[in-house]
């Protein structure tokens, strides 16, 4: 009796894995399409690179909004595991390095995506916060990769600084020198680093 109960409840896990499975496929599909184009992919697309019908799209997801949210939600989340704090008690120099370059790579990953997102968010609140979180989430790295030197300094200096270096690392802002000034990638990361350098307070000497 026991082993006859346990088989429904297995065979309704295998379902959800599967299921689970198939819309991190359908999610992976947007963004690769994403990255390849720079388009808003249809539905059709979205189902013949992930390999399933449109029907299984709409199955897991109500609609294209509630799809473009969820990759939105897991960019984020993708973006905060690899965009890790390091080298945080470096010297000034090696932090301002670790920062830009990570930042450079997450920019490359996802500037696509953000000018895609940028295009609904003004018809999407969710979609909207969503972008607010990333900057919020930018400025918080900023703060304390560079608490040394913000801490030097009072408002609103130090709010204003905060705000310009977040500003200078915006996505648009490494698009542009990637593309319409042609800098490879540690070209446009030393832009950054000499910027940072510049609109920094200056570093505490060590006690």
């Amino acid at each position: 009796m026991n082993r006859l109960s346990e088989i429904p409840s297995e065979r309704v896990d295998g379902r959800r894995l599967r299921s689970e499975r198939t819309r991190q496929l359908i999610i992976e599909a947007y963004m690769a399409l994403v990255r390849e184009s720079s388009q808003i992919p249809t539905a059709v697309q979205i189902a013949e690179r992930a390999g399933y019908s449109v029907r299984s799209i709409f199955e897991r997801f109500p609609d294209m909004h509630a799809l473009r949210v969820a990759v939105t939600d897991h960019a984020i989340a993708e973006g905060r595991t690899q965009g890790a704090l390091r080298d945080v008690e470096g010297d000034r120099m090696t932090r301002i390095r670790s920062h830009v370059e990570q930042r450079g790579r997450g920019c490359e990953r996802w500037l696509p995506l953000w000018r895609v997102l940028s295009t609904q968010n003004d018809e999407s609140p969710e979609l909207k916060k969503r972008m607010r979180m990333i900057r919020e989430l930018v400025r918080m790295r900023l703060e304390l990769m560079f608490q040394r030197e913000l801490s030097s300094v009072v408002d609103p200096q130090r709010r204003h600084t905060v705000i310009a270096l977040e500003a200078l690392t915006d996505f648009e802002n490494w698009g542009r020198m990637r593309e319409l000034y042609g800098l490879e990638f540690e070209q446009a990361a030393q832009v950054w680093i000499r910027a940072f350098d510049r609109l920094l307070p200056p570093t505490p000497a060590e006690s």
